[in-house]
């Protein structure tokens, strides 16, 4: 049980520790009570089979280590749990109640080891990370002192980082701006999460429930990382997609702003590249194959009745209930087709003849490969030469052509030229380079 604590992204997806149980006591309002603040500790201990304690404890025994003093204790607790739970209202000092916390980390440790006895505390004392912390803190002070009513909450909370753990005062930091609805700056929340990313926390620590100001929306490709829009909804329908419906999976594609994006971008994105094909002269028949084989037939819409016009209408649709509801300025622009048409389409070319014999779906409805890449070509001429070659890229991964490395070096050009992320070809085709 006992192990480093980073990264924590290993084990967790959310807040842990100490400042998860600040949290579960905001989140619920009637739990104020002494036993109900026992109950949703002992809660946070039990998470993954005990595992929860070990955080927990950590986190309470490097507060109780140091020489803090108990208004300084104090004024972090209430500020990061919102004032849902003051131990001074049961009689007890704010150091009494980390010491009860404590407990119940061992207790619940000890139902493994029943000879557990808690380690020397390991605070996070590294200048660097300790100073940027600071940085942070100071940066937001103003902020900070005008949303809460605690007195000297900044001081305190720079003296947890500095006198007690740099990494549980970057967290209670985290709580207060959250439980202090203080509006935090894109710019700025980008760099607590690089910071939080320093510290080993999951995105989830930084982002969920901070009030960002986040830009307009828009269909840049900046922080984009993997597939995107279309392709990547196809991604979603193949090798036995795990969703109850088809809607469901457009409703996981539309979530796929990642913590970085202004949300709404993918929806955005993916609305812009059915557009693009339902603006387009392509035909229902060339949509309706390319859906197919962007999918290797996850979700045959032909067997259900579906034409691809009218999947796309569908998807287009849910794109903009989205865009109402999460980006409701946002107004979609006339998308312009990329350059690079020629070089897309010699790429297609000159994989077209290994295409040729090879089929999609070998025993369910198949479909010919030499026939996908000639709606590819339409998609480059008379659609997007983007939208073509992420399609591309798709189907050549479903029918497992084999490439050279100076095709993927080639690729890797024309992902430059169209802004996509670094590891898109890295999850697309990167497996079919044939080493030398």
């Amino acid at each position: 049980m006992i192990r480093e604590r980073f990264p924590y992204y290993d084990l967790y997806v959310s807040d842990f520790g100490l400042t998860a149980l600040t949290e579960g006591l905001d989140l619920a309002d009637s739990r104020t009570d002494l036993d109900a603040a026992v109950r949703c500790a002992t809660e946070i201990a039990d998470w993954f089979e005990g595992e929860g304690a070990v955080e927990l404890g950590e986190d309470a025994r490097r507060l109780l280590a140091s020489d803090l003093p108990e208004h300084v204790l104090s004024t972090v607790w209430l500020s990061s749990t919102g004032r849902a739970f003051d131990p001074g209202h049961h009689g007890m000092s704010c150091r009494a109640w980390l010491e009860q916390v404590s407990d119940v980390a061992t207790a619940r440790l000890r139902q493994e080891k029943r000879s557990y006895v808690p380690p020397p505390v390991r605070p996070v004392r590294d200048a660097v990370l300790c100073r940027a912390v600071v940085v942070e803190l100071r940066a937001m002070a103003a902020a900070l002192a005008g949303a809460s009513a605690l007195p000297d909450l900044v001081d305190a909370l720079e003296q947890v980082v500095t006198g007690a753990d740099g990494d549980l005062g970057m967290r209670l930091f985290l709580r207060t701006l959250k439980t202090q609805s203080v509006p935090v700056p894109y710019e700025r929340y980008l760099r607590l999460q690089e910071l939080g990313g320093q510290f080993g926390f999951p995105a989830a620590v930084v982002h969920d429930g901070l009030d960002i100001l986040w830009p307009a929306v828009s269909t840049s490709r900046w922080r984009l990382h993997g597939d995107f829009g279309l392709s990547r909804l196809a991604g979603l329908f193949t090798a036995g997609w795990h969703h109850r419906t088809p809607g469901q999976a457009v409703e996981h594609a539309l979530v796929g702003d990642g913590y970085e994006r202004p949300p709404g971008s993918e929806a955005a994105v993916l609305l812009e590249d059915t557009r693009r094909v339902l603006d387009s002269g392509l035909s229902d028949h060339a949509i309706t194959l390319l859906w197919l084989a962007a999918t290797d037939r996850g979700y045959n819409i032909d067997r259900l009745g579906i034409g691809g016009r009218e999947w796309l209408r569908q998807v287009a649709d849910r794109c903009e209930e989205n865009l109402s509801a999460v980006a409701p300025a946002y107004v979609p622009a006339t998308p312009t087709p990329a350059g690079g048409g020629d070089e897309v389409l010699r790429e297609i070319r000159e994989v077209a003849p290994l295409a040729v014999g090879t089929v999609i779906s070998p025993a369910f409805y198949p479909l010919e490969g030499s026939k996908v890449m000639e709606a590819l070509e339409q998609v480059v001429v008379r659609v997007d030469p983007d939208l073509g070659f992420r399609l591309f890229l798709r189907t050549a991964a479903i029918l497992g052509l084999p490439l050279t490395e100076e095709q993927f070096a080639r690729y890797g050009s024309l992902a430059s030229r169209f802004h996509y992320g670094e590891q898109h070809l890295l999850f697309t085709v990167h497996h079919l380079v044939q080493r030398t």
